[in-house]
């Protein structure tokens, strides 16, 4: 085969992948950082996808992939460059902050959208480790199997059970706990009755 063939296969093989990830992978950074800094961690992942092509698994030559197959291992990657975008934010940040405080000039960081529709649930999801976090968000809003989800996090599929087990579990409690106090807090105490 020649070096022509083999790159133009690379290349179908790559615009495969991105044909089958790239809106599932928006959607999962959407979920999980701020809307500006959305494209540039995609693009980071789709660049790291390009570079570790004969990785992804699942990945064959002449057909597009298997989505149950390659987006697991494809949303590890994303998480893993969206950790790579935040501590390169908090640097940054942490040297503005630096040579502002040398001119004695306070910098604001810009308030992070909170959505209060479900609010207690977002409260019980915080409550959570950020891992705990991560294996319901993936089961919840990806929508992938426990072994998918130790693909994309690196634990074993035995692992992410117990993990989302123990996570539903305690987020159950939360929100149930949560209903019982609002339910408290709504009812009036009652004014004894004078025996007339």
């Amino acid at each position: 085969m020649t070096e022509q063939e083999t790159r133009r296969q690379r290349r179908a093989r790559f615009e495969g992948l991105a044909h089958v990830v790239t809106k599932p992978l928006h959607r999962y950074l959407l979920r999980r950082t701020a809307p500006d800094m959305v494209e540039d961690v995609l693009s980071e992942t789709m660049l790291v996808l390009w570079r570790r092509i004969d990785h992804v698994p699942g990945l064959r030559n002449g057909s597009l992939p298997d989505r149950d197959e390659v987006l697991p291992w494809c949303y590890g990657v994303a998480r893993g460059c969206l950790a790579n975008a935040r501590r390169a934010d908090g640097r940054r940040l942490r040297l503005v902050e630096r040579l502002t405080s040398v001119q004695q000039a306070p910098v604001s960081q810009a308030p992070v959208p909170v959505v209060t529709d479900h609010s207690e649930l977002h409260a019980a999801l915080a409550a959570l480790g950020e891992l705990d976090r991560e294996v319901i968000r993936l089961w919840a809003w990806e929508e992938l199997t426990p072994r998918q989800i130790a693909e994309a996090t690196g634990l074993t599929a035995n692992a992410v059970s117990v993990r989302l087990h123990r996570a539903k579990k305690k987020i159950a409690e939360r929100l149930q706990s949560g209903r019982k106090n609002a339910e408290r807090a709504g009812h009036k105490m009652s004014e004894g009755r004078s025996g007339q």
